[in-house]
């Protein structure tokens, strides 16, 4: 397919004449259309890939990428502001297909960013950019924005070493207002930003842009209840896709949004009345003119609050003026809305609710039960994924098998994630015991609380949830958890590195903020083995709280307990894994694999090394710290974990008990003090210094041969 250049349609005689001016032109200047023209050998029109038809714009995912003639023109989004409607809606058409192209060479999240395709054109065509701000929640959604902000040409990097990250990053671009990797901080970061505009004069606008899901988190209720206290302007876009923006399809479809937010939602959209009403007060308010806006107003509130249910009284009641439902697909809608708003003199907090479909315009990711929401690499024509073939099974599919066989024997098991079925392996719980398995929705303070209070009624609660997620409910963890000794179990997915996901989803500091408190089992198992009994403890543990941590990636192919059920461990005793002399490297974690083939490296230079799996660093295991100090002459702990964590405790337990003052000699290996940017698994433990080689040459520099260290590599 040949595409052509820049013309005046009028004037290209291959071109066919351009269909009837919209009714609303958006600038009065001169306008230069682009589009492509494909012609065959034998001079005939071929059907275009990219094409308009009655209900709407057409995309052929069955060839090569199809050619993107308009949004080749768009480097950044001063490139769009003179285009009509037809040509937004054609940049968008094309800018959907790009993004299924490209993220099918990268993976990434794929059906977020296709939801909200036409919201990023408009918003970038009627807002200024980046003197307006627009915060995207979470960040999954922000493909298209990347593209249309100068980093299209970058795509082919997404979320690799050295690439464009998966989200959000103010380093990566100055239309990047805020960083976002977890969810509901929008709203929160978007009123600062207003208020520090007014407090300095400005007059720029500030969009933060939130999805349903993230809209069921706490914080997201309290930055409305402040912004309609301090009644700044301040839009927000509530992005309602009737699905939390997580993958949380159980394993027989799409699963139910939680929460009556998404009820109330549904009961706006459902109701021509409200609908009626809200155009009824729309024409009062042309026809007796500005003075009588409070009039109109109040029979906009009457459609509202007596018609549609309590969804919009609920943001009226925050002190936000409730717009919608709108289309969130129909470009000239949108952008008819953001002019509107954007030309009020002071509106005050609005909130701005549309309606959009997760994976929209790409048929595999609308039908598929989880909506394609994060994939690998893919055929654009069948949506097929390349999943790489493993002999084993992820760390989270044997701790969902080693949950199950333990609720199996003990029906007081139940289970708790945060929207996260598919990705913490509760999804196969619930399919088990469905009545046992809780979604709470993004809400990970009310996840643990929730956890707390089952825990009070003799319930054995295991509460799983993201090492990086478990942060945002660190206080619950303390106060209501650990401090009243309640048996609740914590189950850290993502556990130290977690590759493309990047510093945002990175359990770098879970061992150091779970370890320092008094009450609180911690335990990290080296394999997948280790898991399933790692599970099978906690399950035991049931006069105070505990946690584990496992991480992103699949088992090393270890030999699993009989029938998957694990064997308790006895509290806080390590093992030894191979015997040598002089230097002892002690490993917490599956960072114990590293130490393990450090030593086999060794030993190929004749350097045998004492390799010892901690699994608690609380409690620690005394003895084998005492042995393993008096047998050797040098101790080297390794974590992938932060400073503070189990490389400190046992410092501190070695200068307690007098060790420090004796000729041992200690080095702890962490994670650098500072955060690890995306990139592939290995290139991201070479560039923390956590490699085997690294070990090893950890271990030859103590022993005073630190040039041996360059035979690894």
């Amino acid at each position: 397919m040949a595409v052509s250049g820049p013309v005046i349609r009028s004037f290209h005689p291959s071109i066919s004449p351009p269909p009837a001016a919209p009714s609303r032109r958006l600038s009065c200047r001169r306008k230069f259309h682009l589009q492509a023209s494909a012609a065959g050998s034998d001079g005939e029109e071929r059907k275009m890939m990219i094409r308009k038809e009655k209900d709407g714009w057409k995309i052929d995912f069955s060839g090569k990428k199809p050619p993107t003639p308009l949004l080749d023109t768009i480097n950044y989004p001063v490139h769009m502001k003179n285009l009509s409607v037809r040509d937004l809606e054609q940049l968008a058409a094309e800018l959907r297909a790009d993004i299924v192209y490209s993220v099918s060479n990268t993976g990434g999240h794929l059906s977020s960013s296709l939801g909200v395709v036409e919201l990023a054109v408009a918003l970038h065509h009627v807002f200024s950019t980046p003197e307006d701000r627009i915060i995207w929640d979470v960040g999954h959604q922000a493909y298209a924005h990347k593209i249309l902000t100068g980093r299209r040409s970058r795509m082919h990097t997404l979320r690799k070493t050295s690439g464009l990250a998966g989200f959000p990053k103010r380093e990566e671009s100055v239309y990047d207002a805020f960083g976002a990797g977890h969810s509901s901080t929008s709203i929160s970061a978007g009123l600062g930003m207003a208020i520090a505009r007014d407090i300095l004069g400005k007059n720029n606008n500030v969009i933060s842009v939130i999805g349903d899901g993230a809209m069921t988190a706490g914080q997201a209720y309290e930055a409305m209840n402040n912004a309609g206290y301090l009644d700044t302007n301040l839009i927000v876009i509530l992005n309602d896709n009737r699905q939390v923006s997580l993958p949380t399809a159980t394993l027989d479809g799409p699963a139910t949004p939680v929460g009556a937010l998404s009820s109330a939602l549904a009961k706006l959209q459902a109701s021509p009345k409200f609908r009626k009403l809200r155009e009824a007060a729309k024409t009062i308010t042309k026809q007796i003119g500005q003075q009588a806006h409070d009039v109109a107003a109040k029979v906009d509130e009457y459609a509202r609050g007596m018609i549609s249910g309590s969804g919009s009284t609920l943001f009226e009641e925050l002190g936000l003026y409730y717009i919608g439902p709108v289309d969130g697909h129909n470009i000239e809608d949108l952008i008819t809305i953001f002019e509107k708003v954007k030309a009020m003199p002071a509106p005050g907090p609005v909130l701005i609710h549309i309606v959009t479909e997760k994976g929209k315009g790409y048929p595999p990711a609308e039908a598929a039960a989880d909506k394609m929401h994060g994939v690998v690499k893919f055929d654009p024509k069948t949506g097929k994924q390349f999943k790489p073939t493993s002999p084993t099974l992820s760390y989270t599919q044997y701790f969902a098998e080693a949950l199950i066989k333990e609720a199996e024997e003990d029906n007081k098991i139940v289970a708790i994630h945060a929207a996260m079925g598919g990705g913490t392996g509760l999804n196969y719980f619930q399919k088990r015991f469905p009545d046992r398995c809780f979604d709470v929705g993004i809400a990970e303070q009310h996840a643990v609380t929730f956890a707390a209070g089952l825990a009070t009624e003799g319930l054995k609660p295991f509460c799983a949830i993201y090492s990086s997620f478990l942060q945002r409910g660190y206080d619950q963890v303390v106060h209501d958890v650990d401090l009243q000794k309640l048996p609740v179990r914590f189950a850290m997915d993502r556990g130290g590195l977690v590759g493309a996901d990047g510093p945002t989803h990175c359990g770098a500091f879970d061992i150091a903020y779970m370890t320092c408190l008094p009450n609180m089992v911690v335990m990290a198992p080296s394999d997948e083995a280790e898991l399933m009994h790692m599970v099978a403890t906690a399950a035991a543990i049931d006069d105070r709280p505990s946690c584990f941590r496992f991480p992103r990636g699949n088992g090393i192919g270890a030999v699993l307990p009989a029938k998957n059920k694990g064997i308790p461990i006895e509290i806080g005793k390590g093992r030894i894994l191979t015997e040598g002399s002089r230097v002892a490297i002690l490993g917490y974690g599956s960072i114990v694999q590293q130490c393990v083939e450090a030593a086999n490296l060794l030993k190929s230079q004749n350097i045998p090394v004492t390799v010892a799996d901690a699994r608690f660093c609380k409690p620690l295991d005394a003895d084998l710290i005492r042995r393993l100090s008096n047998e050797h002459e040098f101790l080297i702990t390794v974590e992938e974990g932060s400073i503070g964590g189990f490389g400190s405790h046992v410092s501190h337990f070695l200068s307690l008990n007098g060790i420090l003052d004796g000729p041992l000699k200690v080095r702890a290996m962490v994670l650098p003090d500072r955060y690890i940017d995306h990139g592939s698994p290995k290139d991201q433990i070479e560039e923390a210094g956590l490699s085997a080689r690294h070990i090893c040459a950890t271990v030859l520099s103590l022993l005073g041969r630190p040039r041996e260290a360059l035979l690894f590599k």
